[in-house]
C-alpha cells in the first residue's frame, strides 16, 4: 500500500484514540469540567464579545482562527528535514501537547471570567508575571499579524483568481450572521449555502482575475503586495471592532466547513490517486542548514502546538462558550483538526507536489528554497490531489489558494482583535487611560505596529516573512505555548490535581525554544539584523524572568498545598470537595 495512504489511515486512528480517551481523562481528572458552571458568556453577555453560542459554531470560530496559514506553511517547510521527523512531531505534539495546551488555556480562562492567559498569570503566578506575559504576547501577535499579511499578499499576487471569492465571502458571511442572529436559528444550513456560493465564485474567479498592480503603480507603490498588505490591515481595523456575530462567527463557520472539505479533498485525492510519498523519510540536508534540533520544533508550531492558540482560547473563544463541558470538544478537537491539516500539508508537499525524488529534491534543495516555496508547494500539491478527483487544474489551484487565504485572513481578524485587547491591558497597567479606554486608539496601535513590520524590505530570496520573520515567529510562538502551559500547570496544582500531563510538554517546549532563541540571537547579530536581534534578546529576558516567576509559584504551591479556587471551590484532602 502506498505510503501516503498508510499515513492517512494510521494518523486518523491515532487522533481518534487521542480525542476519545486522552481528552476525556483531561476533562475529568486534570481540568475538572462542570456542566453546571455559569460561563462568562452568560455572566457578562453583551452581544458584542460575550455571546453564549452553540458549541459547533464556537468550534468553527476556534478551529479556523487557530488553523491559519501556519499549520500549512510550517510542515511545508519542515519537510526539508524529511517527512518522518515532521510527522512524528505533528502526531505526538497534537495528542500530548496541543490538545493539553489549547484545552487547558480555555478551561482556565473560563474559570477566570474569560480573561486572557497573560492576565490570568497575575492571579496564578504573580503580579509581575502578568506584565511580562502581556509583553511577550504583544510581540507574538505583532509577528503573527505581520507574517500572515505577507502570506495573503503573496497569494493574491500569485493567484489573482482567488481574490474575487475571498472578497465576496465577506458580504456573504455578514448576511448569514444577520440572518442567524436576528432569527435565532441554527447556523448549519445558512453556512453550507455560503460554502456553495464561495465555491461557485471559485469557478467564476478563474475568468475574472483581479490584479492590483495597476492601482499600486498609480499610487507609486513599487511592490503590489505591499498595497494588499495595507488594504488587509485597513480591513482588519474594521473587522476587529464589530461584534463577533456580525462577521467573525459566520465567516469562521463557513471556513470550518471549507477546512473539512479541504481535508476531504486531500484524503480522497490520496486514496483515488493511490499516492506514494516521494520525499525521503530523513533528508540528508546540505552543510550549513539549520539543525533539526531545535528548529524542527519551532518551524512546525501550529499543527503540533502553538502559543497563539492559548490567546484565541482565552481571548475570543472563552467569551463565547455556552457550557464549560464544551471546552473539551472545542479545545482538544480544535487541536486535532489543526493537526490533521498539518498532516495534509506535509503530504501535499511530499506526495502531491512532485512526481519523483529528483523533482522533490529540486524544490527542497536548501532551506531558503524550501522556506520561500512552502506555500506554493502546498497549493500545487493540493491541486494535484483535487485533480485526481477530476477537478480542472486551474480551478483546483484557485481552490487551494482560497483555502490558505481564508484561514490566514480569519487568523488575522482574530489576531488584530486580540492585539487590541493586549494593548488595552498593557495601557491599563501603565495608567494610560486614554489608550486603554479608547477602542479606536487601541485598534490603531494594534494595526500600525504589525503593518510597519510587514512592510519592511529584505530577507533574501525567501522574502522578509520567511527569510527573517518566520523563525522568530516560530520561536516566540512556541515559547508562548510553554509559558501558557506553565500558568495552566500552576493552576492545576493549586486545585489539588496531578499536573504531570501539563508539565511534560511544558519542559520540552521551554528547552527547545530557549535553545532556539540563543541560536537565533547569535545569528541575527552576525547578519546585522539590528531590529530582530534586540527583539530576540528582549523576548529571551522576559521569558527567563517569567519562567523564574512560574517556578517560584509552583514551589510555593507544592509547599503550602492546594488552595481555594477563584470561584470558591473548596479543596479537601487534595481533591475538590464536589468529588468527595
Amino acid at each position: 500500500m502506498p505510503t501516503a495512504v498508510v499515513i492517512v489511515i494510521v494518523v486518523a486512528v491515532l487522533f481518534f484514540l487521542g480525542y476519545r480517551y486522552y481528552s476525556a481523562y483531561l476533562a475529568r481528572r486534570v481540568y475538572g469540567l462542570e456542566a453546571s458552571f455559569v460561563t462568562p458568556a452568560h455572566e457578562f453577555e453583551d452581544g458584542i464579545d460575550y455571546v453564549p453560542t452553540n458549541k459547533h459554531v464556537v468550534f468553527g470560530h476556534h478551529f479556523t482562527s487557530v488553523a491559519g496559514a501556519a499549520p500549512i506553511v510550517g510542515p511545508a517547510i519542515a519537510a526539508f528535514w524529511g517527512w518522518g521527523p515532521a510527522l512524528v512531531w505533528i502526531v505526538l505534539g497534537t495528542i500530548f501537547a496541543a490538545g493539553v495546551h489549547d484545552f487547558g488555556a480555555l478551561a482556565v480562562s473560563v474559570r477566570h471570567k474569560a480573561r486572557s492567559i497573560g492576565s490570568i498569570a497575575r492571579d496564578v503566578v504573580s503580579r509581575r508575571a502578568r506584565t511580562l506575559f502581556l509583553f511577550i504576547i504583544f510581540f507574538l501577535l505583532t509577528l503573527v499579524n505581520a507574517v500572515f499579511a505577507v502570506v495573503i499578499g503573496n497569494l493574491f499576487i500569485a493567484n489573482p483568481g482567488a481574490v474575487l471569492p475571498i472578497l465576496v465571502e465577506i458580504p456573504i458571511a455578514i448576511a448569514i450572521g444577520q440572518y442567524v442572529y436576528r432569527n435565532r436559528t441554527a447556523a448549519l444550513v445558512p453556512s453550507l449555502v455560503g460554502v456553495v456560493l464561495l465555491y461557485a465564485l471559485i469557478v467564476v474567479g478563474q475568468y475574472v482575475p483581479l490584479d492590483i498592480t495597476p492601482w499600486a503603480d498609480a499610487l507609486g507603490i513599487e511592490n503590489p503586495r505591499n498595497l494588499w498588505i495595507i488594504l488587509l490591515f485597513a480591513y482588519t481595523f474594521v473587522a476587529s471592532r464589530i461584534p463577533v456575530w456580525v462577521l467573525l462567527q459566520p465567516r469562521d463557520y463557513i471556513n470550518s466547513h471549507q477546512l473539512f472539505i479541504a481535508l476531504g479533498v486531500i484524503a480522497l485525492g490520496i486514496f483515488v490517486g493511490w499516492e506514494t510519498v516521494v520525499a525521503p523519510v530523513v533528508n540528508d540536508v546540505p552543510a550549513g542548514s539549520p539543525s533539526i534540533f531545535p528548529f524542527l520544533f519551532i518551524t512546525i508550531a501550529c499543527g503540533a502546538i502553538s502559543g497563539f492558540h492559548s490567546l484565541v482560547s482565552s481571548g475570543t473563544t472563552s467569551k463565547q462558550l455556552d457550557k464549560e463541558t464544551d471546552a473539551r470538544y472545542v479545545g482538544y478537537m480544535g487541536a486535532v483538526g489543526e493537526g490533521s491539516l498539518a498532516v495534509g500539508s506535509l503530504l501535499a508537499v511530499t506526495a502531491g507536489v512532485a512526481a519523483t525524488r529528483v523533482d522533490w529534491d529540486a524544490l527542497y534543495a536548501d532551506f531558503s528554497t524550501a522556506s520561500g516555496g512552502a506555500t506554493g508547494n502546498f497549493v500545487n500539491g493540493v491541486a494535484q490531489f483535487a485533480g485526481n478527483l477530476g477537478v480542472p487544474l486551474q480551478v483546483a489551484t484557485i481552490f487551494a489558494a482560497v483555502v490558505v487565504i481564508s484561514f490566514a485572513a480569519t487568523t488575522m481578524d482574530t489576531g488584530v482583535r486580540l492585539q487590541r485587547y493586549v494593548v488595552q491591558e498593557i495601557a491599563e497597567i501603565a495608567g494610560w487611560h486614554k489608550l486603554s479606554r479608547n477602542l479606536t486608539l487601541a485598534s490603531v496601535v494594534a494595526v500600525v505596529v504589525p503593518l510597519g513590520l510587514a512592510l519592511l524590505p529584505g530577507g533574501g530570496d525567501a522574502g522578509y516573512a520567511f527569510g527573517v520573520l518566520w523563525q522568530l515567529f516560530g520561536t516566540t510562538n512556541q515559547l508562548t505555548a510553554g509559558l501558557a502551559l506553565a500558568v495552566v500547570a500552576v493552576w492545576v496544582t493549586r486545585r489539588g490535581r496531578n499536573a504531570l500531563a501539563v508539565m511534560i510538554p511544558l519542559v520540552f517546549l521551554l528547552a527547545m525554544t530557549t535553545w532556539a532563541l540563543i541560536i537565533n540571537l547569535v545569528r541575527f547579530i552576525e547578519l546585522g539584523e539590528w531590529l530582530l536581534a534586540p527583539l530576540d534578546a528582549i523576548i529571551f529576558v522576559l521569558a527567563m524572568w517569567l519562567i523564574y516567576e512560574a517556578a517560584g509559584a509552583m514551589v510555593r504551591t507544592r509547599r503550602h498545598g492546594p488552595d481555594l479556587e477563584d470561584h470558591g471551590e473548596e479543596i479537601v484532602g487534595g481533591r475538590p470537595a464536589r468529588e468527595l
